[in-house]
């Protein structure tokens, strides 16, 4: 089984990409950044960081996941010194469910006022289908 999933940005059908794709029991989302209608949500790491995993989490649950099925995470960070501001944010929602994690150095995103994106992964085993 193969689904997608899809926000409606103008991005997703330029680019054509999905946010998530569901295959099995495993979803795939996206590298996703602190967009909001109003354009980009936090001027730092941490608040960045914080609103994303907030944008992720509807992102699993309108997939009917949850952070608990999440086995890999990789954050993006334009200034990997700034890495425990993102990383305490990661860390309030992932701290007792421990996927894997990638820390990213990257070159500025297309919005130089993005400073952060994060993909996850998430695995749902049988028992929770």
């Amino acid at each position: 089984m193969r689904k997608t999933f899809g926000t409606g940005s103008v991005w997703e059908q330029t680019l054509g990409y999905s946010r998530a794709v569901q295959v099995d029991n495993t979803l795939y989302i996206s590298a996703t950044a602190a967009s909001g209608e109003e354009g980009i949500v936090g001027e730092d790491f941490y608040t960045q960081t914080q609103f994303i995993l907030q944008k992720l989490g509807t992102v699993l649950a309108d997939a009917g996941f949850s952070f608990g099925d999440v086995v890999q995470s990789k954050l993006y960070l334009t200034d990997i010194t700034k890495w425990e501001e993102a990383g305490r944010a990661h860390g309030e929602v992932f701290g007792e469910i421990r996927p894997t994690l990638s820390l990213v150095h990257v070159l500025p995103f297309l919005d130089p006022k993005m400073l952060v994106e994060i993909e996850l992964v998430a695995q749902q085993s049988a028992d929770s289908r």
